[in-house]
C-alpha cells in the first residue's frame, strides 16, 4: 500500500495522485507540487489515503509545500498576466492572418512557459507566430490545438437544461457517447435536441444508460404476448422510466389499451417454471451426481488408477521347450533358403492395379525406340544424298566443255537445280533440315 493525496489544478479537471511527503494535508488545502510541466499550484481534493501499489502511476511526484500567502499572490499575478497575453496573441494572430481561434492562455506557476490553447479546422503553420510571441514574452511558448469539447469545457456556458454545462462543473473526463443511447432512451433524434454547446452529443445521455439497460432486460419486447390481471394481451409500448407496459387487450368485440406495472404482469409459461423445477429437482441432482461420477472415473482411468477393471492374475509358467535335433533344424533352414532363391529368380508378378501403368510405360519405351531408329534411317538417307550430289558434280566437271558448250551448260544447270530441289524436298519430308 502507498500513501497518496489527490490534487486538482483546474476547475473540473482530472485528479492526480501525489506523494504527501510527510505533510498533514486535508481536502481544500492549496499546495505547491512538482509536475511534468514544472512547479504548479493545485488544490487537494482528498486527504492522505492508502492506495494499492497496482493503482499507483509511477513515478509518484512529491508535494513540495503547503501554499503560502506569497504563492497565492504569485498565482493572482499569473492570472492577470494571462489576460494581457491573450489580447497580445489575438493581435498577432490577426497580423499573420492565421485561421485559428484562440481559446485560453495559461502561465505556469514559475513563469517558465506560456501555453496558448486554440481550435482550427485543420493544420496551421504558426512557426512565425511562435517566434513573434517568444520575442515579446521572452519565455518558452507552446501552442496546443484542442477539440470542440475541450473548448466548451474551458469557456463554460448554459446547457439546454438551463444549468451550467456538466463538463465545466464536475466532469473530469469525457466519456464516449453514441446515438444508440438516444435510441434506447426513446429520445428525439433531432440533432438540435440531443446536442450540447459543443455540437456533439450531450454527455448526460450516459448518466441513465446503465439503468435503461438493466430495466430493459427485465421487460419484454414490443409485440410479445403477456399475461395481465385482466387476461392475455399484446404489448404495444413500454416505459422504461416508470417500468410500465401498455398492453392491447380484447374486451368483448373490441380492443383496449391499458397500462400495467411490469411487476403485475407475467410472461407465458412463467408460472409453470417453479413447479417444473420443484418436480425435476431430484432428477437433476441424480443426473449431476452421475455425470460427476463418470468424470471422476475418466480421470482415474487417464492416470492409470481406475479400479473398475479386475486385476489380472499371474501368468502360469511355461515348461521348457524340447530341443529339436540339429539335423532337423538344418534341413528346415535349407528349405527356407531355397524358397527365397526361387522367389528372387522368378520375375515379380504385377498386381492387377499396376498393370495399366506398366503397359503405358512399355508403350512409351517402344515409341522412344522407334523414334531413335527413324532418326538413324534419316541420317543414313541424308548421307547417301550428299554422296550422290558430290558424285554428280565430279562427273560434270570431268566432262568436256568444248563439245556443245552452251547446251552442256544448260543441261548442267538444269540437272544441278533438279538435284538440289529434290534434296531439299527430301529434307523437308523427313524433317532433317535442322539436323543437316
Amino acid at each position: 500500500m502507498a500513501l497518496v493525496v489527490r490534487v486538482r489544478f483546474k476547475r473540473a479537471s482530472k485528479l492526480y495522485d501525489f506523494d504527501p511527503n510527510g505533510l498533514d494535508l486535508h481536502t481544500g488545502m492549496r499546495v505547491v507540487t512538482e509536475t511534468a510541466r514544472g512547479v504548479e499550484l493545485g488544490e487537494c481534493m482528498s486527504g492522505v489515503m492508502e492506495v494499492p501499489d497496482e493503482r499507483v502511476v509511477s513515478p509518484l511526484k512529491p508535494i513540495l509545500r503547503i501554499a503560502t500567502e506569497h504563492d497565492l499572490d504569485v498565482q493572482k499575478r499569473n492570472e492577470q498576466s494571462e489576460k494581457e497575453a491573450f489580447d497580445i496573441a489575438l493581435e498577432r494572430i490577426a497580423e499573420h492572418k492565421l485561421e485559428m481561434k484562440l481559446v485560453d492562455v495559461e502561465y505556469t506557476f514559475d513563469h517558465s512557459k506560456i501555453i496558448f490553447y486554440f481550435t482550427a479546422n485543420g493544420r496551421v503553420d504558426f512557426r512565425m507566430l511562435v517566434k513573434n510571441l517568444a520575442g515579446i514574452f521572452k519565455t518558452r511558448i507552446e501552442l496546443r490545438q484542442i477539440g470542440v469539447r475541450d473548448e466548451a469545457k474551458m469557456l463554460g456556458g448554459i446547457g439546454p437544461c438551463g444549468r451550467p454545462i456538466c463538463c465545466r462543473t464536475f466532469l473530469g473526463d469525457f466519456t464516449p457517447v453514441s446515438i444508440k443511447m438516444a435510441k434506447e432512451q426513446s429520445l428525439s433524434l433531432n440533432p438540435t435536441k440531443i446536442s450540447g454547446l459543443c455540437d456533439r452529443l450531450m454527455c448526460c445521455l450516459k448518466y441513465e444508460q446503465d439503468q435503461y439497460e438493466a430495466t430493459r432486460k427485465r421487460m419484454p419486447r414490443v409485440g410479445k404476448e403477456i399475461i395481465t390481471p385482466d387476461g392475455v394481451g399484446t404489448i404495444n409500448a413500454i416505459n422504461v422510466l416508470s417500468e410500465t407496459v401498455r398492453v392491447r387487450i380484447a374486451v368483448g368485440d373490441a380492443f383496449e389499451l391499458r397500462e400495467y406495472p411490469i411487476d403485475d404482469c407475467q410472461r407465458p409459461g412463467q408460472q409453470e417454471q417453479p413447479e417444473q423445477k420443484d418436480g425435476q429437482k431430484d432428477a437433476q441432482g441424480e443426473q449431476k451426481a452421475e455425470r460427476r461420477e463418470r468424470r471422476e472415473r475418466g480421470e482415474r482411468r487417464e492416470r492409470g488408477q481406475c479400479g473398475d477393471k479386475p486385476e489380472r492374475g499371474e501368468k502360469p509358467e511355461r515348461g521348457e521347450r524340447a530341443e529339436k535335433p540339429a539335423r532337423e533344424r538344418g534341413e528346415r533352414r535349407g528349405e527356407r533358403q531355397k524358397k527365397g532363391d526361387a522367389q528372387n529368380a522368378r520375375p515379380a508378378e504385377r498386381r492387377p492395379k499396376d498393370e495399366p501403368a506398366a503397359e503405358a510405360v512399355q508403350e512409351m519405351a517402344v515409341e522412344a525406340q522407334a523414334a531413335d531408329e527413324a532418326v538413324v534411317v534419316r541420317e543414313d538417307v541424308a548421307e547417301d544424298l550428299f554422296a550422290a550430289e558430290e558424285a554428280a558434280v565430279d562427273v560434270l566437271e570431268d566432262a568436256s566443255v568444248d563439245v556443245l558448250e552452251d547446251a552442256s551448260v544448260d543441261v548442267l544447270e538444269q540437272e544441278t537445280t533438279l538435284d538440289v530441289e529434290e534434296l531439299f524436298a527430301v529434307r523437308e519430308e523427313d524433317g532433317l533440315t535442322d539436323l543437316l
